[in-house]
């Protein structure tokens, strides 16, 4: 038992690694094949199909096809013809390991030894991990096939299956909380497939157990999804209910389904594997036609939520992202430059406090410095999450360029929020104007730092070190605009200007604090600026004899 056991543990680590090298390494492209199969039906039933066969879990796919609901990209019938699809598609590698195909467990071993340790990151690697997966998948199933054989003979074995033999819907429920336990289908039908090889398992036993494992591979992606958006909720709620109709409607006819097995295949082994085939694409060919109704039917169950959109609420950030970094990356790029856009508004709305001296907006100011400490929280706990997957060189400078940005955006709102707001409101306290010359150069200042955050967000996404230069460039010019700012100002007090004495200490605080502010602003050029020196250098280097 504790073979059989640890054999299991083995069979799940080996899924696991399989689905690990295909998501970071393939995962991008994956969702482009699976989010271009959206033309029709049959072109979502066909992509699910072949991004599961490829990813070895129906429940991967499920949960990328309902963050797509969840995004409105899809539609909830569209996403459960590609749940049919993707349940299709785990029963074809069910089938590819059902072969006897144990003497390719060293030629993958080895491949997938040599392409993970022959490179510290990117695709090569997780093409070894994905071919070490599969060894040990082969593996394990040869392992619990002859730990299995001893059973044959126990006496404690038959007890056990004469409970279950007697009480087909509670088998079908054992085998329903494995697999949710498991969080694979697919391995719970290749260890009934290996029990039923090895003879310890009764053929009508296993199949009752394979219907189980149907059901109960639709659970863990309704628990994953349980939080989201409706529209991402109907999609394995919708897999479930097809599973449900048709786990009741074959259990009656199970006895009678046996004697005609022969069509399956020679031995049990074969029938196994080929009736969880055969229940699949029926249930495709049934439900395919009226994914529309099973649609309806979960937004009757489920609907919509009525609720306001909170600002402080993250758009982009997707947990079910985070297994594929490249994908995840994008979408902490996309929140990032959300908040850009609202230190972008605070700027905007500091600069019409500081001239209309209206209290209501400086509140909203400092309610919009929240929901960018709320947004800048969430950022952080995604990006910490993560940091625990790997990562390619590249996706790793990306990680830092975005967490970097992220950090500096928080911070140019916390200038703006503890600095010139309370410069704002002792100005309104007080009951003091500026000059219009010091007015002027405010907005001078103003201008060219939001200039400097519109390029610091291009910089950003493109990665273009001769926009860094101009953002560098810039910085200069708004040192000199602050210094010849402090010149005139100093020139009027000299004049005695009354506006300009009341205001002198406010005057010069925020011009220095719109300068913090681009210098923030300033460190997404930096890093731009180092590689293209070191590019250089080394091209120099090559160069010279």
């Amino acid at each position: 038992m504790l073979n059989i056991i640890a054999g299991v543990c083995l069979l799940l680590w080996g899924v696991g690694l399989v689905r690990l090298g295909m998501t970071n390494g393939f995962g991008a492209e994956l969702r482009r094949g699976l989010a271009a199969g959206t033309k029709n039906r049959v072109y979502s039933f066909l992509s699910g199909m072949g991004i599961t066969a490829l990813l070895q879990s129906s429940t991967a796919t499920v949960l990328i096809v309902a963050a797509f609901a969840g995004q409105g990209m899809i539609n909830s019938a569209t996403g459960i013809a590609m749940v049919l699809g993707a349940d299709v598609g785990t029963t074809l590698v069910a089938q590819l390991f059902s072969l006897d195909i144990t003497f390719l467990i060293p030629v993958f071993m080895i491949f997938g030894y040599f392409a993970f340790s022959q490179r510290k990151s990117g695709r090569q690697k997780n093409l070894g991990r994905i071919f070490i997966g599969l060894a040990l998948m082969l593996f394990s199933l040869a392992w619990i096939k002859e730990s299995a054989e001893p059973l044959k003979t126990s006496e404690v074995l038959p007890v056990v299956l004469h409970a279950l033999e007697s009480d087909f819907i509670f088998a079908i429920l054992i085998a329903a909380l494995m697999t949710w336990l498991a969080h694979s289908s697919l391995a719970i039908i290749l260890l009934l497939m290996s029990f039923v090889s090895s003879g310890i398992l009764p053929l009508e036993l296993a199949i009752y157990m394979v219907l189980g494992a149907n059901i109960g591979g639709t659970i863990p992606q309704i628990l994953a999804v349980l939080k989201d958006q409706p529209e991402a909720l109907r999609v394995p709620v919708g897999n479930f209910i097809i599973r449900l109709i048709g786990v009741v409607a074959v259990f009656a006819f199970v006895p009678y389904i046996k004697p005609y097995m022969d069509f399956m295949g020679a031995d049990e082994t074969r029938k196994i594997v080929n009736f969880h085939t055969v229940f699949n694409l029926a249930l495709a060919i049934v439900f395919l036609p009226f994914t529309g109704v099973i649609s309806k039917l979960c937004e009757r169950i489920i609907p919509n939520r009525i609720e306001k959109d909170n600002p402080s609420n993250a758009r982009y950030l997707d947990r079910k992202d985070i297994a594929t970094p490249s994908v995840a990356l994008a979408a902490a790029t996309r929140e990032t430059l959300r908040m850009a856009d609202l230190v972008q508004q605070m700027l905007e709305d500091t600069n019409r406090v500081l001239k209309t001296n209206d209290m209501m907006l400086l509140e909203k100011v400092r309610e919009e410095d929240d929901v960018i400490d709320h947004i800048y929280e969430q950022i952080k706990s995604y990006m910490a999450r993560l940091s625990q997957e790997p990562m390619s060189p590249q996706e790793a400078a990306r990680y830092v360029q975005v967490l970097t940005f992220s950090t500096n955006l928080e911070h140019a709102g916390d200038v703006i929020d503890k600095n010139l707001m309370p410069l704002a409101l002792k100005k309104i306290k007080r009951g003091i104007d500026f000059s219009e010359e010091g007015m002027k150069e405010i907005d001078h200042i103003h201008e060219l730092v939001m200039e400097s955050v519109q390029l610091a967000q291009s910089i950003f996404v493109s990665g273009d070190a001769d926009m860094a230069r101009k953002l560098l460039q810039d910085k200069r010019d708004i040192r000199e605009a602050e210094l010849l700012g402090m010149s005139t100002h100093i020139e009027r007090l000299g004049d005695g200007v009354p506006e300009t004495i009341a205001t002198s200490s406010l005057h010069v605080d925020i011009i220095r604090d719109y300068r913090r502010i681009n210098s923030y602003m300033c460190t997404v050029a930096y890093p731009l600026i180092e590689d293209k020196y070191r590019y250089d250098f080394k091209l120099h280097e090559e160069k010279t004899p």
